[in-house]
């Protein structure tokens, strides 16, 4: 008996103990020895001006556009996804998410399948480019994120497109 109590006494001191306030470990005085890290090696920018840069786009990587019932890219969207291999290529530690976009005309089912053949082909293009096919997950939302509000081609057009977001 007067062992167990022993016991328990010992144990209640840790715990105890265990809940001070106060710190065991004395802090050190780190500024004298603080070194900065070294700056990360010079990226690539992309300069969000011309195609595939508008009001929406926030990112590094620049959008790229189709015409009405399309998901094949113009040579316009394939100099943007160049340059967005490129930018990725510098940026190894970089991930992407390819939102495929469509105009409000169509089934919404139908867009939604427009929309992964648009984000697919964005990213099928920048693989075959060498960026590593890990790193770029796609995304439809077919008609249901427009980004310019309106009715008319001036609107659609800006629509039709696979938007790059970073991760």
């Amino acid at each position: 008996m007067k062992h167990t109590m022993k016991g328990l006494l010992a144990l209640l001191l840790m715990i105890t103990a265990g809940c001070s306030s106060k710190s065991a470990v004395a802090p050190t005085d780190t500024a004298d020895t603080y070194t900065p890290p070294a700056a990360p090696p010079a990226a690539v920018v992309s300069t969000p001006s011309g195609y595939g840069f508008d009001e929406y786009q926030t990112g590094p990587l620049g959008d790229v556009f189709y015409e009405f019932d399309s998901s094949e890219l113009s040579a316009d969207a394939e100099d943007q996804l160049k340059q967005n291999a490129a930018w990725m290529g510098a940026n190894a530690a970089a991930a992407t998410l390819v939102e495929g976009h469509c105009d409000e005309r169509g089934t919404s089912e139908y867009n939604i399948a427009l929309g992964e053949r648009r984000a697919g082909n964005a990213k099928e293009y920048m693989v075959r480019l060498g960026v590593p096919a890990a790193s770029i997950e796609t995304m439809s939302y077919g008609e249901e994120k427009p980004f310019a509000p309106g009715h008319d081609e001036s609107a659609w057009s800006k629509n039709r497109r696979a938007h790059f977001v970073l991760k």
